[in-house]
């Protein structure tokens, strides 16, 4: 992991007490954090408290203007604005031409999709996107995605106040959290916006982002995209929408996939734990009403402020999601390389391309270490590919598609390093446990429920034994 969210870094204890001791310890008279954090040698200052005040209620009087509401952790309108002006004042509507186009790469895609896989076609309609459209439609998940991180990091500033400094900082709490709220929207917002003007499909970086059952394109960026590969452009639609076809098959038709990847990021966020030291340090000799500057916020958060120190749960959370996406990107890469076959003779340089891209750490990458924390590793995916391949020629697309049945039939990290072990259970070589995957899930199932009456049996009656 090489990236933490919204701009945050690691380090580890060694650093963290490195950095103490060349800074004489954490407290300081110039520390305007320390009546918030009961840095060490500080008194509460009232007064300090109510000058800040006095600014924070000047600056908001001023921001009642349309889209600048918020509702919880992150403000939204802000983020949706930012990024809409960093695509320009105009973007033009998606032709015709365009969006027929789009239609009938779809339509070719899903065809030979039918042949690579059992699962059967998930997109109820094939859409052609401007990238305001995708900000726009993209945005819920996004919500999803980054507001558990902000509710932890937001969290902290009460969690460590003391209670003399939380009497008297009542209503500056909810004007900080605004704050705190606009820095977060502006640094998504930037991101949001560059990744608006390349990305090409809402399954770019292996996130269901866009709304249910829509396969979408974004056939500005395709061209874009297409310039320099030396293929015709319909070519890399018609592999593009398979491409997306695929994830949604995958997203549609396995229903826990999405709850799955999306919970991981809410189970890293639960375990952030902060290093307010790093505070205290950025701090010194920094004006208090700096805190009434949003712009001087945000620059104090993208400087790697904030230091979440990295706990065995959220690591733990993190190799789940790490694993979940090089498997539906692996998935995706050998179903659709099945699918088009020789039907589109630049298929394999444009696999390559889309590899190279990723494993570069291309805008959709880089965007989602940001916002999120992860980085995916180029390793994993090219593993995740290789054993799903191998999968299908001595197991048959069958079995490798019943694998999606239940998230305890997956492959784990363990097993795309040595995809031998695994391979050889689903076709019956080894242990044999996974010679029927909707066999074993049923026994599991009906074993783990036998184990829940079991424990509800055993338990007392309320009063027994009084």
């Amino acid at each position: 992991m090489s990236e933490v969210p919204f701009g945050f870094s690691n380090r580890d204890d060694d650093d963290d007490r490195k950095r103490g001791d060349e800074h004489g310890g954490t407290g300081g008279a110039n520390n305007p954090f320390e009546f918030a954090m009961g840095g060490s040698g500080a008194a509460f200052d009232p007064s300090q408290l109510g000058q800040m005040l006095t600014s924070l209620g000047q600056m908001f009087s001023t921001m009642g203007q349309p889209g600048s509401s918020q509702d919880g952790p992150v403000n939204y309108d802000i983020a949706k604005r930012l990024a809409r002006q960093q695509l320009g004042a105009s973007v033009p509507p998606v032709s015709a031409g365009s969006q027929s186009a789009v239609a009938d790469a779809a339509h070719l895609a899903e065809l030979w999709l039918d042949a690579a896989t059992t699962f059967p076609a998930g997109a109820t309609r094939t859409v052609a996107w401007t990238a305001n459209d995708w900000i726009e439609e993209t945005l819920a998940t996004w919500k999803r995605l980054c507001d558990p991180v902000a509710e932890q990091v937001s969290g902290m500033w009460t969690t460590t106040m003391p209670a003399e400094a939380k009497e008297f900082a009542g209503p500056m709490l909810g004007m900080l959290g605004q704050m705190g709220g606009l820095a977060f929207g502006s640094q998504l917002g930037q991101a949001l916006g560059q990744l608006a003007g390349e990305v090409l499909t809402s399954t770019d970086i292996g996130l269901p982002l866009g709304p249910d059952g829509a396969a979408a394109l974004l056939p500005a960026a395709i061209t874009e995209f297409s310039k320099g590969l030396e293929r015709p452009e319909s070519e890399i639609l018609v592999y593009l929408a398979a491409r997306e076809a695929a994830h949604q098959r995958l997203f549609a038709h396995v229903p826990w996939l999405r709850q799955q990847v999306l919970g991981a990021v809410e189970d890293y966020a639960r375990g952030i734990r902060m290093d307010f030291s790093a505070i205290e340090e950025a701090a010194q000799g920094i004006d208090p009403m700096m805190l009434t500057d949003p712009a001087k916020l945000e620059e104090l958060l993208s400087q790697g402020t904030f230091e979440p120190q990295t706990t065995p749960e959220q690591q733990a959370a993190l190799e789940r999601l790490e694993t979940m996406l090089a498997l539906i990107e692996g998935w995706v890469q050998v179903v659709v390389s099945e699918a088009v076959g020789d039907r589109l003779p630049g298929a394999g340089a444009l696999a390559e391309t889309l590899r190279r891209r990723r494993a570069t750490g291309g805008p959709a990458e880089q965007t989602f270490a940001t916002l999120v924390g992860l980085e995916l590793r180029p390793r994993k995916l090219r593993e995740a590919a290789e054993l799903w391949r191998r999968l299908t020629t001595d197991a048959g697309m069958q079995a490798r598609d019943a694998i999606w049945a239940h998230p305890d039939l997956l492959p784990s990290s363990t097993d795309l390093d040595n995809p031998a072990g695994f391979i050889d259970g689903v076709i019956g070589g080894g242990t044999g446990e996974f010679d029927d995957p909707i066999a074993q899930l049923a026994e599991t199932e009906a074993r783990e429920r036998r184990e829940r009456e079991a424990k509800r049996d055993d338990k007392p009656e309320d009063g027994a034994g009084s």
